[in-house]
């Protein structure tokens, strides 16, 4: 509990900041508390409540060309840590990345093509599409809207965050 979620002054994620940083940006009034924990922080002068998602006043604009590089943590953190074909949620180590259509079928390795997958469904699956082995995705792979996405490890998210980082 130690980090706290940026909002865009549109709700849309930014980063991850620690509550230092948090507070000096509520005490600045650069941002203003979205969600709180029910403990305080005091001062001889001042009661805050300890944030757990803050949004900025003021918009920052995010340039939309930055491209985020596709790797095994970046899409295992889009796939929330969960297969793709049984959805059974696991740590990154019992995880694998599979190729929706294949690689021997010309597949390429791209976000819509690349899913977490479990080793035993990984198998079964094997060097088929996912309609010939009957195992349809709990959800199409695509690319990533919100850079945050890869600032947050799964150990460090609060459930609070949940609503704010995945539509």
């Amino acid at each position: 509990m130690s980090r706290v979620l940026v909002l865009n002054a549109t709700y849309e994620p930014l980063s991850v900041i620690s509550i230092r940083r948090a507070v000096v940006l509520l005490l600045k009034e650069k941002a203003e508390i979205v969600e709180a924990a029910e403990a305080w922080l005091r001062s001889e002068r001042a009661a805050l409540p300890i944030p757990l998602v803050i949004r900025l006043v003021y918009y920052v604009r995010i340039p939309r060309r930055f491209s985020l590089p596709l790797s095994r943590r970046t899409v295992l953190a889009r796939d929330h840590y969960a297969c793709q074909y049984c959805g059974e949620q696991m740590s990154k180590a019992s995880l694998t990345l599979d190729h929706v259509i294949p690689r021997s079928r010309g597949g390429e390795t791209r976000w819509e093509n690349v899913v977490a997958a479990c080793g035993p469904c990984n198998r079964r699956k094997g060097d088929r599409t996912p309609e010939e082995a009957g195992m349809p995705l709990f959800r199409q792979p695509r690319r990533p809207r919100y850079l945050a996405l890869t600032l947050i490890e799964e150990s460090s998210t609060h459930q609070v965050w949940n609503k704010y980082m995945y539509f």
